[in-house]
């Protein structure tokens, strides 16, 4: 679907020439010309003529120079052709070779000063033809010595006994050369310089065997490969398809020896590498300009034309035929697709006067520029660089039609996409043009126009040609479905553009604001300025006026005087004032540019030749979006475009102007917001139809796709949503397949409002069911469903309720959880009102929900023909039901309830039941409570009643079964169960409760002494031997076992005070001074424990950390990878784990996301501290973190300890100073290994930097290590300072 567009032309002219030849230096950007003049002497003189191109094509060439002259011997092979058939630049050597027609072969040296050539040797025979395969290393040469090989005559070779007298039997058809031939060899070379064809004429054998041309393939060695078969009217052209699938001839048909057809018929036709036909198509010769009249006006050209010569271009897809006839010459751009070949364009030879037909000397694409196309007239050079682009419709939304022109010669190929989608090379109306001959300047007519554009504010076309005739058409295009012509094109105007003559106009911009106005843009040769006719269609009024650059732009679509220079500046020029502000810049020229506004803002993109595409603005900036695109287009909200990551990208219009914060210089990354869509390989867009949400993708081989983007739709369907179109947006969301809860999405609030107009605008009841039955599937709240399914219930039982109870059971359902009972309630009222509904109604909510569900719903809701009809339409078995109904028809009201909610497993609501069953039902709900442990609520409907204290004792027994004896005992307190209560007191040391409880209920003192000594064993069981001995002492007047008990728990003071209350000194002797000795004795042992202990931590850190310093890699249990030392290049997949690995925090490839078990045992494995793990340093550190709070503890023992062996027996002070000492002596020594162990060293300056790739990473990752300092914070020991008594130290 695209077309061959120029961008770009230059001119350059020599004096007196005869130019013959051109060559590309590609290395210096040069090109060389060969120009040729006959001497007296029977010689030919060539002059080598340099123009030099230094900035790129599309910088102005230099003047052409003068690089050498030389001469050699005038041949006769040939009559009027060049005598030099072959000029090519070699880059290796920097030398031109040159191969004449007369035999020598001459090599001109471009670095020399003085460019010298020599004669590197000579054919004493002449040379036929010449060609150099690509990559200059061979050269293949056709001589005209006659050389008799290969198998011989037909006649002579063995055919066997058949074969022969097949082989002598005299052929029925004719195989001659056209009249056209100039009888020349050819050759050609596919594009891997693996093999070349030759095409020459072999010789004729009789009268009924006349001489043909005949195609013969070599290979690189020259060895003969295959020989095509004999084809009438075979010509001289030949060119082998670089991409090497094709090797391409032209036919001739209609005459003796031609091909069999009419006369007049020209085709090209197409060769495969083993001699076979593979294909043609025919040249459409009656819309031919420069052909004559016949032979009588002609005797060189029998049928008023010839081909010349054809020539595909670096990337094959582009065939250029050179086609000379009696009004001058023309080159035709073919191209294929879908095995259609479009005639895409045509140039035409310009004159020199109006009395002679304008003639090409050359033809020769550029060899790695693949549209840049030189050719040449006696005395000219022109280079012309074209570009792909597509002619489409720029109508916005609604009335975008999606329009997309397809040249094909003198026919326009129209397809609207909105309303057809017709596969190439196929189209919807197909549109004939033609220039009018009378209103052609001196520039030759080409019936292929040159430029076809449409206009942004309605449905019209202009179509330019060339020489400036233009047409203006109004296509009428049939949107929406439905009969009639697709579209009906009318002229509405036609005409030559200006009084300037000599103007190449290439581009063409239509505008529409009640009158048509166009803007035309062009070049004439030898102006260094472009050329601009804005011209009023209404008032035949025209502007012309220049360009301050050649080879510009003009901006298509809803802009004005917007142009793009050579070098990408985009600029606005006002011709009345002659200003040029620019409005933009791109970093190279972009031959597709877009003006995009958003918001305030106004922004240009374009696509480069290279695959870069630009986003620029008002302040000359601009940004890489893209360095790998293809195509792009622009709709109202998104900037689409394909990659050759075979991608295409929508990014959202709105974005763009962030893009501008972000570096310049670098493509973006792709963004978060950018939805991305995978598509076939080689895609590429043709046009995109915002109001069908479709784009249109053409696949390298011709076919097209059209897609519908989820970007696209969804923004149509955001537009129409806002509108309140919801009718639109949910048959789109239903064809593209789009969840249908972006309807509530997009805005809640409104479409609550808007509920009313919603069913208006879908009244159908399967529409209404499947919109709620997704919305209640959708990702909402609970809340918010029930609130959107209420609000529909409510309009459509306003509405009707027969009509749509489908919908209505539909909204109730769906809700989250289900409302089963509001839509079997709802079938209830029908059965009273409209019993004709209810049997669809209950068929529609059996498909919704599982019968069994509804069928205990339905009983749930204690109603039995309701059950039974839900059974019925559910197809239950009888047999599996009716027992059941029939047994709890025979019970009363509350029990059979009861019996129903214990089926449906509502044990709460059966318990209330039976509760209202009656008192007689009071132990079955007992049971009922303990069996499904209903306990609070039992509590809660037997409050305030008689059975209240029962319910209580029951609920206390499942309690104090459960251990939970504190709230067991506040329930038999409640219960007025005493003895259960004292008994749960017990079982949970709530002795203060259980002796108030005691007295109050007057237990016997024997009973309480026992219940004492018990409740004291069991305090002292769990070390609370203060409380034990408060127990022993008040409830048992035991002193002795109190003050043990005090003495056990250190209450030294406490068990002092009761032995002196109760007058018992021999107490003190028996029970307290042997107590204090054996309390010293333990401390003394903690205390040797822990310094023991502090002393290997210790110890156990120093080697570590001088390990881990002086041998890292045998700390962390790696060992020295020899081969791994001063190496600074290494590769991730050679690289060895490094000591520092495991501390590291950034995501690997194999790393994966830790689940909650694997957290734990990593705990475990660092809480373990086993010896030689990295993790055994941290654990010493939390070892000597407990070990102070452990001495924190003793050094508070002992502090209450002191002051008692301080005032006992001089044996009691004595071991009291010497556990003070000792304790002392502990603080100091603990003090210092914590001051050791947390102490940080310091930095070192000046220390060398390591060398070699695995040392400077060691480092790195030694530097992200955590240290375990920093993980386990320094105790602190300062709890306690006036423990001492400093008396025992007199």
């Amino acid at each position: 679907m695209r077309g061959i567009t120029l961008i770009s032309s230059w001119a350059s002219h020599l004096q007196s020439a005869n130019i013959t030849g051109t060559t590309f230096d590609l290395d210096e950007n040069a090109i060389y010309v060969s120009s040729e003049r006959d001497n007296l002497d029977g010689q030919v003189e060539v002059e080598l003529w340099k123009i030099e191109q230094p900035g790129g094509p599309n910088q102005r060439p230099s003047d052409p120079e003068l690089v050498t002259k030389f001469h050699s011997l005038s041949s006769a092979n040939g009559l009027k052709a060049p005598q030099t058939i072959s000029l090519r630049f070699v880059a290796e050597t920097r030398q031109i070779a040159a191969i004449m027609r007369s035999g020598d072969v001459i090599m001109v040296s471009i670095e020399e000063s003085e460019a010298t050539y020599e004669v590197e040797g000579t054919f004493e025979s002449g040379i036929l033809a010449a060609s150099w395969n690509p990559d200059e290393s061979v050269v293949a040469i056709i001589t005209d010595a006659p050389i008799n090989v290969g198998w011989g005559s037909k006649q002579t070779q063995f055919h066997g006994s058949l074969g022969k007298t097949a082989a002598q039997a005299t052929p029925k058809i004719k195989v001659g050369t056209s009249p056209d031939d100039d009888d020349l060899p050819r050759i050609s070379w596919r594009g891997d310089g693996t093999y070349f064809v030759v095409s020459s004429v072999s010789p004729a054998k009789d009268p009924d065997s006349p001489a043909h041309r005949t195609l013969r393939v070599y290979d690189r060695q020259a060895v003969l490969q295959s020989t095509s078969e004999e084809v009438a009217g075979l010509e001289h052209t030949l060119s082998w398809r670089p991409s090497g699938n094709l090797i391409t001839c032209t036919q001739r048909f209609g005459f003796e020896g031609g091909g069999a057809g009419r006369e007049g018929r020209h085709d090209v036709i197409f060769f495969e590498r083993n001699g076979l036909r593979h294909g043609e198509f025919s040249i459409d010769t009656d819309k031919l300009d420069v052909k004559g009249k016949g032979p009588e006006y002609s005797s060189e050209r029998r049928w008023g034309y010839k081909v010349r010569e054809l020539v595909w271009n670096s990337d094959s897809n582009v065939l250029a035929l050179w086609i000379e006839g009696d009004g001058g010459d023309v080159v035709q751009f073919w191209t294929t697709g879908n095995y259609h070949w479009y005639l895409k364009h045509e140039v035409a030879a310009p004159t020199s006067s109006p009395n002679e037909p304008g003639r090409f000397t050359s033809l020769l694409w550029h060899p790695e520029l693949a549209l840049h196309l030189t050719l040449t007239t006696s005395t000219n050079i022109f280079q012309r660089i074209y570009s792909w682009d597509t002619f489409v419709s720029q109508t916005a939304p609604p009335n975008d039609s999606g329009t997309v022109a397809v040249l094909d010669g003198s026919t326009i190929l129209l397809t609207p996409f909105r309303s057809q989608n017709v596969p190439p090379p196929m189209s919807s109306f197909q549109l004939s043009v033609y220039p009018d001959p009378s209103q052609s300047s001196l520039t030759p007519a080409a019936p292929t126009p040159a430029y076809v554009s449409f206009s942004p504010e309605n449905d019209a076309m202009g179509v330019i040609w060339e020489h400036g005739y233009v047409e203006i058409w109004e296509l009428k295009t049939r949107l929406l479905p439905g009969p009639g012509k697709i579209m009906d094109p009318s002229k509405v105007w036609s005409g030559v553009l200006g009084t300037k003559k000599h103007v190449r106009w290439r581009q063409l911009s239509l505008k529409f604001d009640g009158t048509y106005t166009i803007t035309a843009l062009g070049t004439t040769m030898g102006d260094q300025h472009d050329t601009v006719s804005v011209f009023n269609v209404k008032d035949a009024s025209e502007n012309l006026f220049a360009l301050p650059f050649q080879n510009c732009r003009l901006l298509v679509g809803a802009v004005e005087d917007i142009y793009q220079g050579p070098d990408g500046a985009v600029f606005q020029h006002d011709p009345e004032h002659e200003l040029t502000a620019p409005v933009a810049r791109f970093a190279e020229f972009c031959v597709n540019v877009h003006r995009i506004v958003t918001g305030s803002k106004t922004l240009y993109v374009g696509l480069s030749k290279t695959g870069k595409l630009y986003a620029s603005n008002a302040d000359d900036k601009h940004r890489i979006i893209s360095t790998i695109a293809t195509s792009f287009t622009v709709v109202p909200s998104f900037i689409i475009f394909t990659t050759n990551a075979h991608e295409a990208l929508f990014v959202p219009i709105s974005t763009l102007p962030a893009v501008f914060e972000e570096d310049s210089g670098v493509a973006m990354e792709v963004k978060p917001d950018w939805a991305v869509r995978k598509v076939e390989r080689g895609s590429r867009i043709v046009v995109a139809v915002p109001s069908t949400m479709s784009l249109v993708l053409q696949m390298p081989r011709g076919n097209l796709e059209t897609i519908n983007p989820r970007p696209l739709v969804m923004e149509v369907v955001k537009q129409d949503l806002d509108a309140g179109n919801y009718r639109k947006a949910f048959f789109a969301c239903r064809k593209h397949r789009i969840d249908l809860n972006v309807i509530v999405d997009h805005d809640p609030k409104a479409l609550l409002e808007r509920i009313p107009s919603f069913v208006d605008q879908i009244p159908e009841v399967e529409h209404l069911n499947l919109f709620l039955a997704l919305v209640g599937r959708g990702h909402n709240t609970p809340e918010f469903i029930a609130k959107i399914c209420d609000t529909f219930i409510a309009e459509l039982e306003k509405r009707d309720l027969t009509h749509y109870v489908n919908s209505i059971l539909t909204a109730h359902v769906v809700k989250t959880p289900p409302d089963h009972e509001a839509a079997l309630s709802l079938l209830l009222r029908l059965r009273d009102s409209d019993p004709s509904v209810v049997e669809e109604a209950v068929k529609y909510i059996i498909f919704l929900v599982d019968a069994n569900q509804l069928f205990d719903t339905a009983l749930g809701m204690y109603d039995f023909s309701l059950v039974i009809m839900i059974a019925q339409h559910a197809q239950k078995d009888p047999r599996e039901y009716l027992p059941f109904l029939r047994e709890l028809r025979a019970l009363d009201k509350y029990y059979q309830r009861f019996r129903i909610d214990d089926h449906l497993k509502r044990h709460e609501k059966a318990l209330k039941n039976l509760s209202l069953a009656g008192p007689e039902r009071f132990e079955e709900a007992v049971s009922y409570v303990e069996r499904h442990r209903l306990y609070e609520s039992a509590l809660r409907i037997w409050k305030g009643t008689e059975q209240y204290e029962d319910i209580l004792d029951s609920y206390g027994d499942w309690l104090f079964e459960r251990r939970e004896f504190r709230q067991a005992a506040s329930v038999f307190v409640q219960a007025g169960r005493a003895h259960k209560a004292m008994m749960s007191h017990e079982k949970a040391l709530e002795w203060q409760e259980l002796f108030d409880l005691a007295v109050l209920h007057n237990t016997d003192e024997e009973d309480l002494v026992s219940m004492g000594y018990r409740v004291a064993e069991e305090l002292c069981s769990k070390k609370r031997y203060m409380e034990a001995g408060r127990v022993l002492l008040d409830y048992t007047k035991d002193v002795r076992e109190a003050v043990i008990a005090f003495v056990q728990g250190n209450g030294f003071s406490e068990a002092r005070r009761i032995i002196s209350l109760n007058a018992l000194p021999q107490l003190l002797k028996d029970v307290v001074h042997p107590a204090s000795l054996e309390s010293r004795a333990q401390l003394a042992e903690d205390i040797s424990e822990m310094r023991e202990q502090i002393r290997k931590q210790v110890t156990r850190l120093r080697e570590l950390r001088i390990k881990k310093i002086e041998e890292p890699d045998a700390f962390y249990g790696i060992e020295d990878n020899a081969a791994l030392q001063n190496v600074d290049v290494m590769t991730d997949v050679s690289m060895a784990p490094t000591a520092f690995t495991r501390y590291t925090v950034a995501p690997t490839a194999t790393s994966r996301s830790r689940t909650s078990r694997s957290k734990r045992k990593m705990e475990r494995k660092v809480g373990s501290g086993r010896k030689g793990t990295v993790d055994e340093e941290e654990y010493l550190l939390r070892s000597v973190t407990k070990l102070v709070d452990r001495f924190n503890t003793t050094q508070g023992e002992v502090r209450g300890l002191l002051p008692h062996l301080f005032q006992f027996t001089d044996e009691h002070r004595e071991e009291g100073l010497e556990l003070q000492n000792d304790l002392a002596a502990f603080e100091e020594e603990m003090k210092a290994a914590l001051d050791e162990i947390w102490a940080r060293p310091a930095e070192t300056e000046g220390e060398p930097t390591a060398e070699g790739w695995a040392a400077r990473m060691a480092e790195i990752e030694k530097s992200k290590a955590i240290n375990p300092l920093d993980k386990v914070p320094k105790p602190d020991m300062s709890q306690a300072k006036d423990w001492r008594v400093n008396l025992l130290e007199f």
